[in-house]
């Protein structure tokens, strides 16, 4: 650990004291922890870098995931103003800080008077999870995506994510990165849909995966066909898929503004694991 500030960039030397302090929440650590464990500490395969804060005795304490989006893990007060002052030795280089509600709000608190404005920051909004069946009849017709099918799916993932994030992920490139990250989850097995005469009636993808958790992300149903139950089928499809497949828990987070998918997701049997907090520029 290289400390500067009391602040230390891991590497793989450092991996048990990590997974140590990931595992005392493996739901809202599951986007860290699936990183790491796909790709490793290296920080250009990574594309990050991991920032640990060691507390008193030497021991490893907190975390912070330093990439296109910054995530605060089990972070103390004084963890919490050292990755501060670590993050703000340079410009802003992260998109977004998505965590812990706590966790982000205290981040935040240090970040806001040099990162302001934000582009919108969302509060409270719920962290849900399921380990047991689906509560609704799950829907036949969604099943894996296969790499022929991108080109018909990523309409689909871009009005998704527009209507998710609120910005367009077609960027400078037209595109193309945007689209390799969507290949890349059809060509791993992750994208489920529903694809009816060439139109995606529903989709998702199994977007971080760690040791027992997976997390559910970019669900959309078409706009002609919501409020019909086909997103909560869609998902209970792609929960049984996780099941077999994946990992014994799922989990996702939503907007809490979105009445109508916490809805379908409480029909579906999701329970609540606490909130999170997004900073978005």
């Amino acid at each position: 650990m290289l400390m500067a500030d009391g602040v230390g960039v891991l590497d793989a030397v450092d991996a048990p004291a990590v997974q140590t302090v990931l595992e005392t929440d493996p739901v809202g650590n599951v986007y860290v922890a699936a990183r790491l464990r796909s790709v490793g500490f290296e920080a250009r395969r990574l594309g990050a870098e991991l920032w640990g804060y060691a507390g008193e005795g030497g021991r490893l304490e907190s975390l912070c995931f330093s990439g296109a989006n910054l995530i605060p893990v089990c972070t103390t007060p004084a963890a919490s103003q050292a990755f501060a002052r670590r993050a703000l030795r340079h410009a802003r280089a992260c998109s977004s800080i998505v965590g812990r509600e706590a966790a982000v709000e205290e981040l935040w608190d240090h970040l806001r008077a040099t990162w302001s404005p934000a582009r919108d920051v969302r509060t409270g909004q719920p962290l849900l999870v399921i380990s047991s069946p689906p509560e609704v009849p799950a829907d036949p017709a969604v099943r894996r995506v296969v790499l022929s099918e991108v080109d018909t799916l990523l309409p689909a993932c871009v009005a998704m994510y527009n209507e998710e994030v609120g910005v367009s992920p077609i960027g400078r490139d037209g595109g193309a990165a945007y689209r390799a990250r969507i290949c890349d989850l059809v060509a791993g097995g992750c994208s489920y849909a529903r694809i009816e005469g060439g139109e995606v009636i529903f989709k998702a993808e199994i977007g971080a995966v760690a040791a027992n958790v997976c997390q559910v992300q970019g669900v959309w149903v078409t706009p002609r066909l919501r409020g019909r139950g086909v997103g909560a089928a869609g998902m209970a499809s792609v929960i049984n898929a996780a099941f077999r497949y994946v990992a014994p828990v799922v989990s996702l987070y939503v907007n809490a503004h979105n009445v109508a998918a916490r809805r379908a997701y409480e029909r579906v049997g999701f329970s609540s694991a606490g909130t999170l907090m997004s900073v978005l520029f």
